[in-house]
C-alpha cells in the first residue's frame, strides 16, 4: 500500500497587519481572496475581524488524506450568514465542525463552522490574501 501523500501550503504567522485590514468597526477594508488561487471568498465589507482562539488542520486539498498536524489560529474573520461567501465550500461535519474551503481550488481549511451556530461562520486571517 503506497504512502498518503499531503499537499500543505505554509502555515507560519503571517505578517499581516490587522488595522492594515481592518476599518474602524473591524469590518474587512478589502476583498478577501483565496491564497492558492484567484478566486473571491468575500467582498469587501461583509464580515467582522474578531479574537477567537481555535485549532485548525494544516491546508490540503480534497483529495488528499486528511492532515494530522495544525495550528491554533487567533484572528478570525466572523461572517454571520453563509449566502454572503463568494466562492466557500463546507466539508461534511467531523464532531459537529464544518471545514471551510476553496470552492474553486478545493484548498483548506481556510476556516470553519460550528453546526451548532447557524450564524457564525469564520475565515482566518493567516489563511486568506486581502487585497
Amino acid at each position: 500500500m503506497a504512502e498518503a501523500k499531503v499537499s500543505k501550503v505554509d502555515s507560519t504567522v503571517s505578517t499581516v497587519k490587522l488595522e492594515e485590514i481592518s476599518d474602524d468597526e473591524g469590518q474587512n477594508k478589502t476583498r478577501i481572496f483565496c491564497q492558492r488561487c484567484p478566486s473571491l471568498v468575500l467582498s469587501s465589507k461583509q464580515a467582522k475581524l474578531i479574537k477567537k482562539e481555535f485549532f485548525l488542520p494544516n491546508m490540503f486539498q480534497k483529495n488528499d488524506h486528511a492532515p494530522l498536524e495544525g495550528v491554533t489560529l487567533n484572528d478570525f474573520w466572523l461572517v454571520t450568514n453563509m449566502m454572503t461567501f463568494d466562492n466557500v465550500g463546507f466539508s461534511k461535519a467531523v464532531d459537529n465542525i464544518m471545514y471551510l474551503i476553496c470552492a474553486d481550488c478545493e484548498m483548506g481549511p481556510i476556516g470553519w463552522h460550528s453546526v451548532d451556530n447557524k450564524k457564525a461562520y469564520y475565515i482566518a486571517v493567516d489563511r486568506v490574501k486581502h487585497g
